[in-house]
């Protein structure tokens, strides 16, 4: 890795003490949670409100992406894994201010390299971009969430208060051709030990190519 996890920590703390436009950590929240309530009421289903607060988290990950390739000014990532140390350490730091742990998990099989005149990557390297490769992000800290405490209906109808980050992170990859699946596992406002958001590979895409006239 061209890049070691201390030095992605630095990039994430540097871009966050560099940011001008910094908002409440207070206000920040309180707005979130208004945002959430509001939803509720207009949809009165949980998993719909989930289902929004993803789609809206999508459409801003379109957008931070460019802000962020800019400001960091980090090249490609040479497989998964590495995508996993530069969400948790430079994404979440430099927007959020926070560092989330990232575990990765275990590496699935890769499939048989086809024929190609070029050599195949290492195994490792492989199995570390072969679909179903992931990543867990535990937050120990949650700035959506301060103030919050979820009332029992929601916890029984299963609504996942900080989904608009699931959504931020697709959407952010997708930009750059990865397409992910992001889901919370384990939210300490549903009373679970820890905070922890689960990102798996599904595919890398092609390079969109703009049609040219004929």
């Amino acid at each position: 890795m061209a890049t070691t996890s201390k030095q992605y920590k630095a990039v994430g703390e540097d871009l966050w003490k560099g940011r001008t436009e910094k908002i409440n950590a207070e206000l920040f929240a309180l707005t979130y949670g208004a945002l959430v309530v509001q939803l509720i009421q207009d949809y009165e289903d949980y998993a719909e409100v989930n289902k929004q607060l993803e789609k809206m988290g999508y459409n801003i990950g379109t957008r931070l992406i460019e802000d962020f390739l800019a400001r960091s000014s980090l090249g490609r990532c040479a497989d998964f894994r590495e995508v996993g140390e530069v969400v948790a350490k430079v994404g979440f730091k430099s927007f959020l201010n926070i560092t989330p742990t990232v575990t990765h998990g275990a590496q699935p099989l890769a499939s048989s390299p086809t024929r190609t005149s070029m050599p195949p990557p290492p195994p490792a390297q492989q199995a570390a971009n072969a679909p179903g490769a992931s990543f867990t992000l535990q937050l120990d800290e949650n700035p959506l969430a301060e103030f919050v405490e979820l009332p029992e209906e929601a916890l029984e109808g299963g609504l996942w208060f900080s989904n608009v980050l699931c959504g931020v992170i697709r959407g952010a990859l997708e930009m750059v051709q990865m397409q992910v699946q992001a889901a919370f596992v384990a939210d300490v406002l549903r009373g679970d030990e820890a905070t922890e958001i689960r990102v798996t590979l599904v595919k890398y895409l092609e390079e969109e190519v703009p049609v040219g006239d004929d």
